[in-house]
């Protein structure tokens, strides 16, 4: 009998799909794939881009070593970003893991392991980044942009809707640039024609991470008119002020970034842009901050998530002169955050009264709280929310609901970031 083999996965969704073909691989080699907390084997898929990620995948390894040394655990192995950037430094300090892996070429053409609920997927379409951004370590981990083949994404979409996989998010680093390894031009158009073309089954088609200067007019096109394609952009932006975007190596200006969001919300006028931006650049002044929150107030970015910047070694950004104080970067943070929830509280009040698809991800214990009957009540996403990171629908039915269902939705109340409303059956 072979060990049982259990993962934890840290980080992005990226990183859920090496995961779900790390697992994959292992299946078809006839070990048993177990929770982690049942394994023999454990495998930590960690993340490093942050410090707040570097934190949290050296507690979890932490932890396993713990299990290791109450004999409960015979292997440990610390795959992944950490194990990339500070193999050597962790093989000295933490002699208890059995192996560090880091970059390795994943075979996607596998059958993957599913960590994912089974009505919905992530489908990675490139790796590694083709930008050079100022604070990020991701190139220097990952590598040079590769897109993956067509002919391999296609396999794994066939196999998704033969198992009628309601929502599929095609993600990567940059997925704009989809192709301009491979191909010698940008093919994402061209790729999803294809995968809307095979996959009956699948409702819901989600983009994930678009770079903003290589958003071409053909892919707003194919948004606007394809049913499939959910009506949502991920397009982060980092920053607004020209100085700041030029120390950060964007490759945008401000006038750029807001011609690009003019001409999204003119194309496709029920689109729901989200974005992420950090605070706290280098440099970053008052009012620098200002300008910032004065631009997210007049766009009101339907979705925004924001990050504090965290000085990684190796890194141009790292150097750079002028590093702001831990405690204002934070007091910036809540102050957009504070601004974003009264966003996304005006943006919510435009849905009373509307009838909206929601997918249905799973049984809520909040109905009595919510206005609905204990054992009616559902949690389930619009086509306006990824999983994971966006916000929920609670719905209310009288008749027995399934994860994957879709199923029309009347709004009858708004959250902060989340809807309530009755399902129409």
């Amino acid at each position: 009998m072979r060990d049982k083999v259990g993962i934890l996965s840290l980080g992005c969704p990226r990183n859920l799909v090496d995961s779900e073909s790390i697992l994959g691989g292992l299946a078809l080699r006839g070990y048993p794939i177990v929770d982690i907390d049942k394994a023999d084997v454990a495998i930590v898929n960690t993340c490093c881009f942050i410090e707040d990620a570097k934190t949290e995948s050296i507690d979890a390894i932490l932890d396993l070593i713990d299990l290791k040394k109450q004999g409960k655990l015979k292997k440990l192995i610390v795959y992944g970003c950490l194990a990339q950037r500070y193999k050597d430094k962790l093989h000295k300090e933490l002699p208890e893991v059995d192996a560090f892996v880091g970059k390795t070429s994943l075979n996607h053409n596998l059958a993957a392991f599913p960590l994912t609920p089974k009505h919905y997927a992530y489908v990675k379409i490139c790796e590694g980044c083709i930008n050079n951004c100022s604070y990020c370590v991701i190139p220097k981990i990952k590598g040079k942009f590769t897109s993956l083949d067509m002919d391999s994404i296609l396999g794994r979409i066939e196999r998704l809707d033969k198992n009628k996989v309601s929502e599929v998010n095609i993600i990567g680093q940059d997925i704009t640039g989809y192709g301009l390894d491979l191909y010698g031009s940008r093919r994402l158009p061209e790729l999803l024609k294809k995968i809307i073309k095979m996959s009956p089954n699948i409702g819901w088609l989600r983009l994930l991470y678009l770079y903003p200067g290589r958003i071409c007019d053909e892919l707003l096109e194919l948004m606007k008119n394809e049913p499939k394609l959910c009506k949502y952009i991920d397009l982060p932006l980092q920053h607004i002020n020209d100085r700041i975007l030029n120390l950060m190596h964007r490759q945008a200006t401000k006038q750029d970034i807001i011609r690009l969001i003019d001409k999204i919300r003119t194309k496709i006028p029920n689109i729901a842009i989200r974005t992420s931006v950090i605070v706290g650049f280098p440099s970053e002044t008052e009012k620098d901050f200002k300008e910032l929150l004065d631009f997210i107030e007049d766009v009101k970015f339907e979705r925004l998530g924001a990050f504090i910047y965290s000085r990684e070694e190796g890194t141009p950004a790292y150097n750079f002169k002028k590093q702001v104080p831990p405690e204002i970067k934070r007091e910036r943070f809540n102050t957009l955050m504070m601004q974003q929830q009264k966003i996304s509280q005006d943006v919510n009040k435009e849905f009373l009264g509307k009838i909206i698809d929601v997918l249905i991800d799973e049984p809520s214990s909040c109905a009595q709280g919510l206005g609905g009957k204990e054992g009616s009540s559902y949690l389930g996403r619009s086509q306006y929310d990824a999983p994971e990171v966006d916000g929920l629908v609670y719905v209310d039915s009288k008749k027995t609901l399934k994860p994957g269902n879709f199923v029309k939705v009347q709004i009858t109340d708004t959250l902060e970031y989340d809807l309530v409303g009755k399902a129409l059956l």
